[in-house]
């Protein structure tokens, strides 16, 4: 009987000319934020928020994205590269070079995101909760995105196997077909936005704050425990560690996700944005006279 496996050799760069490359990762990675913007306007429109805050809150999330997840590798996964020398130090600076980190973008946008409700929420009626559950809906359509463009790297992928969507990652030099992990994280991710969409869709008004991005956390980084099982480790330290760093990274995450759901039933604070409402103005008493009576 004829194993049945894919043989991968799709090259990272859709076109080169001269030192560019434009590569499927970075195409798919913008993809991921433009698609997060029109998801985040149609929420920003039913809950009539103002649209004029979705710019700011891109260039927010656009660049905590970035810095976290690139500080969040050299930290958490190399820091005796990056920390040990002037050179790997300047390297930090240039994430073209490779080397982000999911785990160290999460946190950055929690911080970042911390800011921007604080700035703006107030006076458009949602507050930091408010905000990261819209935001898990197209942060989990862009993680997708990013899984298929390390798959297209031929990157994070896992140890041998005999299942028959099995990838043999030519052009990293194996001959035996490997879990596609990204594949496995993608689709994971992928149906954690449909189900977080469709119940924001249909139950939205009978849903509490922090029951989303709860749900989101759980699913995000439970799933991605389980599947570093199978995945082959990222660096020299993390060999023969019965966990590894991005499930020990993870585990915190599904805590508060858990005390999201928490917080949600016990405040019960409606899940839809609320306006501010208008005070009414006090009546003050004038200084004049008043008509004399009869």
């Amino acid at each position: 009987m004829e194993t049945l496996f894919v043989n991968w050799n799709v090259d990272p760069a859709i076109l080169r000319i001269g030192g560019f490359e434009l590569r499927w990762y970075s195409i798919l990675f913008v993809s991921g934020f433009i698609l997060g913007w029109y998801i985040m306007k149609h929420f920003f429109v039913k809950e009539k928020v103002d649209t004029k805050l979705l710019d700011p809150l891109l260039y927010t999330l656009l660049i905590c994205t970035i810095v976290g997840a690139r500080l969040g590798h050299c930290l958490f996964y190399q820091p005796d590269y990056y920390l040990g020398s002037w050179e790997g130090f300047l390297e930090i600076f240039m994430p073209w070079k490779g080397g982000l980190a999911s785990h160290g973008g999460t946190i950055a946008i929690l911080l970042g995101i911390w800011w921007f409700a604080k700035k703006y929420g107030p006076r458009n009626g949602f507050d930091y909760v408010w905000l990261l559950d819209h935001l898990v809906i197209p942060v989990a359509f862009a993680a997708c995105f990013i899984r298929l463009g390390n798959l297209f790297n031929s990157e994070i992928y896992g140890g041998p196997t005999n299942l028959p969507w099995g990838f043999v990652f030519l052009r990293n030099g194996e001959t035996l077909p490997c879990h596609p992990t990204q594949l496995y994280e993608a689709g994971t991710y992928l149906a954690l936005g449909i189900v977080l969409f469709t119940l924001y869709h249909f139950c939205l008004d009978r849903t509490y704050r922090g029951t989303y991005v709860g749900v989101f956390l759980i699913g995000c980084f439970g799933s991605r425990i389980l599947i570093e099982f199978i995945k082959n480790p990222q660096v020299e330290f993390e060999e023969g560690m019965l966990l590894n760093m991005g499930q020990l990274l993870s585990i915190p995450f599904v805590l508060l996700g858990i005390g999201f759901l928490i917080y949600a039933f016990v405040k019960k604070i409606p899940a839809r944005a609320t306006r501010p409402e208008n005070k009414p103005v006090k009546k003050t008493e004038t200084h004049y006279a008043k008509p004399l009576s009869k």
